[in-house]
């Protein structure tokens, strides 16, 4: 019986795949078009994976790849998978290593001709594994400024798949934020030990509006629906979703894919792809962060005025947001 749950997508072909295997495919070598396989760990709907699949589907419209990719893969068939893939013949692999790191290096060292770039915080592995990471920190503190301008408790409830870096520096910069222009503010932190359970989400943050929060921090799915729902703000994460939750989410920081998924496709077409760290590819210098249009009917134009002047100076080099890694705590 086929598994619905696990829908590998031949975007190639146009039609998605429903199996418990990559695609059978045969990547067709014509012109200068690179060969790209993706492979994720949950849905192409959840934020993370949907800024890497957007960049992606981007590319192949403009005729620079051909692009397939599996979506749900459980860590226990990631390896597999992508070894399917190499064999297939694709010369540039993408993915999230974060819960089978030692195996996705392991498949890699196998296949040192085939261009690696994995989502991962350690650092990249010769000759052909580079990284890449979310660092939107700059954009997620800007929106810690309206978090702090905005709140009537002085209590933000925050809540986060799991306490790793990729998480804790975009929440540690989001809090600095809001210190900054209130410093009495106040945390409310829950991790919910998943990246995609939305109602889990939403009940955690049902639970700091009971305790207090009016603007709620939303790391995961489900959050905003808890604020929509309870008449609070929400913050957005990694992409814009004001409009399906219109005067509920008044600021996101949103992640670029594009200049990171551009230069990887360029190197390897150029034959000159090694192993290097795609981090700062997602500065707002580079284009890889942004803060999504704000309301100043909401917000006040005195905040998007502030906001406005420390993105400034973020991007002359005059502001540098610090990079935290350390798992953030409640404060209340």
């Amino acid at each position: 019986m086929i598994d619905l749950a696990r829908r590998p997508m031949l975007a190639l072909m146009g039609m998605a795949v429903a199996a418990t295997m990559a695609p059978a495919v045969s990547f067709a070598q014509e012109d200068d078009k690179v060969s790209v396989a993706a492979v994720y760990t949950v849905p192409i709907e959840q934020q993370w994976v949907s800024r890497i699949h957007l960049a992606l589907n981007a590319a192949e419209e403009r005729g620079d790849i051909d692009y397939v990719y599996s979506e749900n893969t459980a860590n226990t068939d990631y390896e597999r998978v992508m070894r399917e893939y190499a064999e297939q013949g694709a010369e540039l692999i993408i993915g999230e290593a974060f819960g089978v790191e030692r195996g996705a290096r392991e498949v890699a060292s196998q296949y040192p001709e085939i261009a690696f770039l994995m989502g991962s915080s350690l650092p990249p592995q010769e000759p052909n594994f580079s990284v890449f990471d979310n660092y939107i920190h700059e954009p997620a503190y800007l929106t810690g400024l309206v978090a702090g301008s905005i709140t009537e408790s002085g209590i933000i409830g925050m809540v986060g798949g799991y306490p790793i870096p990729e998480v804790n520096r975009l929440m540690n910069a989001f809090m600095a934020g809001a210190r900054e222009v209130r410093p009495d503010v106040e945390f409310a932190v829950t991790f919910i030990g998943s990246w995609y359970d939305p109602p889990k989400a939403k009940e955690a943050a049902f639970a700091m509006i009971d305790a207090g929060a009016d603007v709620l921090y939303a790391e995961r799915f489900g959050v905003s629906d808890a604020a929509k729902e309870r008449g609070v703000y929400a913050i957005g994460n990694v992409i814009d979703t004001a409009d399906e939750y219109p005067g509920t989410v008044v600021a996101s920081a949103l992640w670029h894919m594009e200049p990171t998924i551009d230069r990887a496709i360029e190197a390897v077409r150029e034959g000159t792809f090694t192993a290097e760290d795609y981090g700062v590819y997602s500065h707002m210098e580079y284009g890889g962060g942004s803060l999504a249009p704000m309301d100043a009917s909401i917000i006040g134009q005195d905040t998007i005025d502030l906001v406005e002047q420390k993105k400034q100076e973020i991007l002359d080099g005059t502001l540098e947001v610090e990079i935290d890694d350390s798992e953030p705590v409640s404060s209340m």
